[in-house]
């Protein structure tokens, strides 16, 4: 059966001097993804819980907060106060993926995980049940615009069967150089979800290319 692939546009791309215009733009968009990033546990700065607040209040669609940050179970009651529907944090700035992500569910709020590209993922697969989402990234975390790496494909078709053989409801979302040219391969291989920055907000019509990315998607 095919599944309506979740189209989420990174703000992170989107012209901040108008950022309640871009959002509107995408209005046809799933999600909102909103990335922040402490320029710690990656070498560039984005924004905060505030501007996840102003965000909330001028959408109605569930913002995707990916978390690029240390620490992240110091902030994450921040995100959540600031609207996150599902809040993302890297495996790999936590010492306890688990713990972390039962207290952000015991919020009411989705939780999900992310790992670089040359992390694997099979040491987490055992704990997929207590996640709602895992975030591919098929670029080096930390900037936006960079160029797709299709071998992190592979841990996504990995990451699908083991979703599928366990009946898990777990969805897999991908990060990093998705647009027209690489967004239905990213599909084939099994992701529900597709962030996208340049390739929506680089464009002239934001809520055009929404469209297109969804039809490319659904295969």
């Amino acid at each position: 059966m095919t599944k309506t692939p979740i189209i989420a546009p990174s703000i992170l791309a989107a012209n901040f001097a108008h950022l309640g215009d871009d959002i509107k733009k995408v209005n046809n968009a799933d999600w909102i993804h909103v990335d922040i990033m402490d320029g710690h546990f990656v070498p560039n700065l984005s924004f905060g819980a505030g501007i996840t607040a102003d965000v909330h209040k001028v959408t109605d669609q569930p913002l995707d907060v990916h978390l690029m940050i240390d620490n992240p179970e110091k902030w994450v009651d921040d995100y959540i106060a600031a609207g996150a529907s599902c809040v993302i944090f890297h495996v790999e700035a936590t010492d306890d993926h688990v713990a972390l992500a039962d207290h952000i569910r015991s919020k009411g709020v989705r939780a999900g995980f992310s790992l670089r590209p040359g992390t694997p993922i099979e040491p987490y697969l055992k704990d997929l049940d207590h996640f709602d989402l895992v975030l591919v990234m098929s670029v080096e975390p930390g900037f936006g615009g960079q160029s797709f790496m299709p071998d992190q494909l592979d841990k996504v078709r990995y990451l699908r069967a083991e979703i599928d053989s366990h009946n898990l409801s777990t969805l897999i979302e991908i990060d990093g150089g998705i647009g027209e040219k690489t967004i239905t391969d990213a599909a084939i291989a099994g992701c529900d979800a597709f962030v996208a920055g340049s390739a929506v907000f680089g464009t002239d019509d934001p809520h055009a290319a929404v469209e297109s990315l969804r039809r490319l998607a659904t295969v």
